[in-house]
């Protein structure tokens, strides 16, 4: 176990047991800024035991032998036990750490089946920025999730059919399908959409085609779902362009657009009903889900079929559950979708549960976020007023990179100038998003998410170029340090060694909380005290060759935490910039 304060809490929980007489008890163990740690349990132990709580602790230190953790132990104030890691033992924990995988994260105790419902664009419609939080967000959590042993399944709920489509179809049958199809294919779904938009609007004639289309493809004529996939299938085309410029693992296999649990529709309807869940309301078929209310104060109804039999999106909600529940065998279902859909999500999970498809132990969670705003403060738009295109978003930003590289570094040859570029505008414009807490809008900023100082993706990249950089210029292969256990004797070296034990605790907080910034608060604290031991510490002018050595190994495994943390945020890092 790599974290300090997580071994304390480990050694002192029986102990804690066996004063409380078997009774489970935590000993609460947290970062002190008196002491390296502080262990708080004392005080509601000796509440319950009907004594001091300076007195339990010095039961709690009599009982327990810390002297392989702990180098000093105090008992302050009303009963708080101060702890001191010693020197050595945080050495030896960060070799242990070096020396495993995951870099001292822990594994998962139990492996979860996770679903993670992230990204969702539309077919025929560009994906624009509005798009970007809910895919990288969504990414990192997938990462990190596989990273500790769960199995994850990605799902893409993309909106592939309803009405739109009967429009859609009739346009491309107006252009004829090599047009068409030439059309899609250069990325400029967006036109496609609002030409057919245009012609459904005003051409009467064209509007009952396209009715008759949406009757068609519903019904499942073979002719109209030929020419649905070839709409499906170059818009995948397109998103999965997007998708590798922006290096987020989602793939055309994990689609699941609506069009999948069509089948599945009538098959809700008829469990609820069945359930004695299903109500009428102004004609239409509901269920009203305890607890939600109108402005009026009246029961708020989920409309499961309309009043002209159609379904509602909330069905094709459930039907979503019931898969992913009784198909796939989720303990988990994340929903990265941002926060307007908060309520409609939490009435879709509580009809869910009222109608007995999820166990009380399968977790069905939001992960809401907030929007990108422009330097107005409102919602993210082009010079014309548009949502910005999530592609010419990305391809300005590597463009602006390379700027920045090849005023940092000239001396790079251009296709490596031209590689970090990429690595940094594509890293910049995930961290600015990722580094901000999710439920909290943000401000699109280009010259602050590019600068390589601050809580940014370039600092942090650098921050790992910088210390590849010491090795290559001393000549020295990084793996031939890693067996060695530092000296921790300066103060700097104590701190960067305790940072890095942190790292399983930075991961297993950003999971439990589903929140990223976490995880980026830690590396940009990582990276913040690597540069003060840097300055403070001489790495190839150490006053031996045994310090250089041990300097060296500690300036290795902050480089790996540094990449794999990266990693996790679905960001590379760069060896040279």
């Amino acid at each position: 176990m790599a974290d300090p304060v997580l071994t304390v809490a480990e050694l002192l929980r029986p102990v804690f047991t066996r004063i409380a007489g078997g009774l489970d008890s935590d000993p609460v163990v947290r970062r002190s800024d008196r002491a390296d740690a502080q262990v708080n349990g004392s005080l509601a132990l000796a509440k319950a035991l009907g004594k001091s709580p300076r007195e339990v602790a010095q039961m709690v230190l009599d009982a327990c032998d810390l002297s392989k953790v702990c180098s000093a132990t105090e008992i302050a104030g009303p009963g708080f036990i101060n702890v001191t890691f010693s020197n050595e033992f945080l050495a030896r924990e960060l070799v242990a750490a070096a020396d495993d995988v995951r870099l001292g994260v822990r594994n998962a105790p139990a492996k979860l089946k996770v679903v993670v419902d992230y990204s969702a664009p539309n077919v025929a419609k560009e994906m624009h920025v509005g798009h970007l939080r809910s895919t990288v967000i969504g990414d990192a959590l997938v990462r990190m999730l596989e990273f500790v042993g769960h199995s994850v399944v990605r799902e893409n709920h993309i909106g592939d059919w309803g009405t739109p489509f009967g429009m859609l179809i009739e346009h491309l049958i107006d252009l004829g399908e090599t047009e068409a199809a030439n059309e899609l294919s250069v990325g400029d779904l967006d036109s496609f959409y609002r030409q057919a938009r245009i012609k459904f609007d005003s051409n009467d004639e064209f509007k009952e085609r396209a009715r008759a289309r949406v009757v068609l493809l519903q019904g499942g004529d073979d002719e109209t779902l030929r020419m649905w996939k070839l709409l499906v299938g170059e818009s995948t085309r397109y998103f999965d362009k997007v998708y590798q410029t922006l290096g987020v693992l989602l793939t055309s296999d994990d689609l699941m657009g609506e069009s999948a649990y069509n089948p599945l529709l009538a098959h809700v309807v008829d469990r609820l009903r069945a359930s004695g869940l299903i109500e009428i309301s102004d004609g239409a078929e509901v269920v009203f889900p305890d607890g939600f209310l109108n402005r009026e104060n009246e029961p708020l109804p989920l409309i499961i079929r309309k009043t002209d039999g159609g379904y509602n999106y909330a069905t094709s909600d459930l039907a979503c559950v019931i898969d992913r529940v009784e198909r796939i065998g989720a303990n988990v279902v994340l929903y990265v979708v941002g926060s307007p859909q908060s309520q409609h999500l939490e009435m879709v999970a509580a009809v869910s549960r009222r109608a007995g498809w999820v166990p009380e132990s399968t977790e069905l969670t939001h992960v809401a976020f907030g929007n990108v705003l422009g330097a107005d403060r409102k919602i993210l738009k082009s010079r014309s007023g548009e949502a910005v295109k999530l592609d010419a978003l990305l391809t300005e930003s590597v463009e602006r990179a390379a700027e920045a590289v090849k005023e940092k570094n000239a001396e790079l040859p251009a296709a490596q100038q031209a590689e970090v570029a990429r690595q940094i505008g594509i890293g910049a414009v995930k961290y600015a998003d990722l580094s901000t807490d999710r439920i909290k809008d943000y401000m699109f900023d280009w010259e602050r998410m590019l600068a390589f100082e601050g809580n940014t993706s370039p600092y942090l990249q650098y921050a790992h170029a910088r210390i590849c950089s010491i090795f290559r210029k001393a000549g020295i292969d990084r793996a031939s340090v890693r067996r060695i256990t530092p000296t921790v004797e300066h103060s700097a070296e104590r701190a960067l060694t305790m940072r890095l034990l942190q790292f399983d605790t930075a991961v297993w907080d950003t999971l439990d909380k589903y929140s990223p910034h976490r995880l980026c608060t830690y590396l940009f604290e990582l990276a913040s005290e690597f540069s003060s031991f840097y300055e403070h510490c001489p790495v190839m002018r150490a006053d031996s060759e045994e310090q250089k050595m041990s300097r060296l190994a500690l300036c290795d495994f902050t480089a790996r935490v540094m990449e794999q943390g990266l990693a996790l945020l679905g960001i590379e890092s760069p060896e040279q910039m």
